[in-house]
């Protein structure tokens, strides 16, 4: 691969999606950022630039097909590449069955699965034209796996991610653009800090994971930058977990 990296991280405001933006930064990609929060956005392109790094953020919400479009065009035309997606916006309104919402269910659809797909649907499509392969990598969760009584609306998006690598894996691999997926377990990020405030409840999680410790932002950030680099060259349709154990120990 000749030229300049580019890649693009959804979500890339906060949390984990913010990490992933931080590592490809440091690993010499020239980041673009997607956010619907412009405020948060500007400032975490303005953290990569103060270290060195070039970033761009652009305000879109990626549950907007025609905003994920234009979006995608501006990247391409502005950078004249697109070699790596990551699609890591998501929600997860934590509440039990008895007060989940048709407008809730239909809103972290939206976000979660159409999102992630009106992102790679469009991303894919300038990597084609641009011939250089590319990476693209869904964050999805071990939630994908497990049921959870405050997770109803939830899980099925992040199942639905891994199912829309995979065909997209075999879909696109003439065009040498792998597709792959993230399944972290419970990650210390404001999308679950009010959850884990409690310090029994956190104490609970803590214990029923085999390396002790709730996982951080940057250890899902080392994965993803391992799934878009070359020595992963050969692995595509893949998932992998980043959860401390948490799995293997549900069946053990």
């Amino acid at each position: 691969m000749t030229g300049p990296r580019t890649a693009v991280v959804t979500g890339a405001s906060r949390g984990i999606g913010r990490a992933i933006a931080g590592r490809l930064a440091q690993d010499g990609y020239s980041m673009y950022l997607i956010s619907n929060d412009a405020s948060e956005n500007l400032a975490a392109a303005d953290e990569l630039c103060s270290a060195g790094s070039c970033a761009v953020p652009i305000t879109a919400d990626v549950a907007d097909a025609t905003a994920m479009a234009h979006a995608m065009q501006e990247i391409a035309n502005d950078s004249g590449s697109l070699d790596v997606l990551v699609a890591a916006a998501g929600i997860c309104p934590l509440v039990p069955f008895e007060d989940l919402t048709v407008e809730m269910w239909e809103e972290t659809l939206s976000v979660n699965l159409s999102g992630t797909f009106y992102a790679t649907f469009e991303a894919a499509k300038h990597m084609m034209k641009f011939g250089r392969g590319g990476s693209i990598v869904a964050v999805s969760s071990i939630s994908a796996r497990v049921g959870g009584p405050y997770q109803i609306h939830y899980t099925p998006t992040k199942a639905g991610q891994l199912s829309l690598m995979q065909s997209l894996a075999v879909a696109l691999a003439p065009h040498r653009i792998r597709c792959n997926s993230v399944l972290p377990g419970t990650i210390d990020t404001a999308l679950n800090a009010e959850f884990l405030a409690d310090p029994v409840r956190r104490g609970t999680y803590e214990a029923g994971i085999p390396l002790g410790r709730i996982g951080v932002p940057s250890d899902v950030a080392g994965a993803v930058a391992f799934l878009v680099g070359e020595e992963a060259s050969y692995i595509t349709g893949a998932e992998i977990l980043i959860d401390g154990g948490t799995l293997a120990g549900l069946v053990a």
